[in-house]
């Protein structure tokens, strides 16, 4: 059985285990304590040697880095499918996922690390507010590419839109409001929030 090394709350984890549900796809998970540093530890180190979750082990085979993980999955679990055939719309889905990461990610994980992480610390608003403006930026770009009408940001449900999913769903939770202006991606986040795999997330 397929093995996950996973922390919960690690939206890069959250971003894999989307993937195995929606593919539905069984697995053993294994939890690996961050704030305990068994990221660090030998034994895990064997397994990554950057030090970080999530990792799959498939047998023998042993993958890190999430987009990775989730681009093995799905050639090796080919339905249903997560990328299009489209050999250009395969190619967007892989530039969004790489996008999501480096810019959403980052302002989201700014904003999140404030308002939850600082437990009894002072939270510096004016970082919240700068990382809320250039989210804000971000989301009028992805309403724009959700202009077309589609569902999911690619067209069909993908790896794309699993990778947003661990950032758009709590955006409620931190207090970062998806304004009238940006109606596609709202209507976005309600599809993939009615998603079974939208739990990891959200439960």
């Amino acid at each position: 059985m397929i093995k996950l090394y996973d922390f919960p709350r690690c939206p890069f984890c959250r971003k894999v285990r989307i993937t195995l549900l929606e593919k539905e796809i069984e697995y053993q998970n294994i939890f690996v304590d961050l704030n305990k540093k068994e990221q660090k530890k030998p034994e895990f180190l064997k397994l990554n040697p950057i030090g970080k979750v999530p990792v799959l082990v498939d047998g023998d085979n042993i993958i890190y880095e999430s987009s990775v993980i989730n681009e093995y999955i799905e050639e090796t679990f080919p339905e249903p499918p997560l990328l299009p055939y489209d050999s250009f719309k395969k190619a967007r889905a892989r530039m969004l996922v790489e996008y999501c990461e480096k810019y959403i990610h980052q302002y989201v994980f700014n904003i999140y690390k404030e308002m939850k992480l600082k437990k009894g610390s002072v939270v510096n608003s004016e970082k919240i507010r700068i990382n809320k403006k250039l989210l804000y930026k971000q989301l009028e770009f992805l309403n724009s590419i959700l202009s077309k009408g589609n569902d999911y940001i690619v067209g069909e449900f993908s790896l794309a839109d699993i990778a947003f999913m661990p950032r758009m769903l709590i955006l409620e939770s931190l207090g970062i409001e998806v304004t009238k202006d940006l109606s596609n991606v709202s209507k976005w986040i309600d599809k993939l929030m009615s998603r079974k795999s939208s739990e990891i997330v959200l439960g």
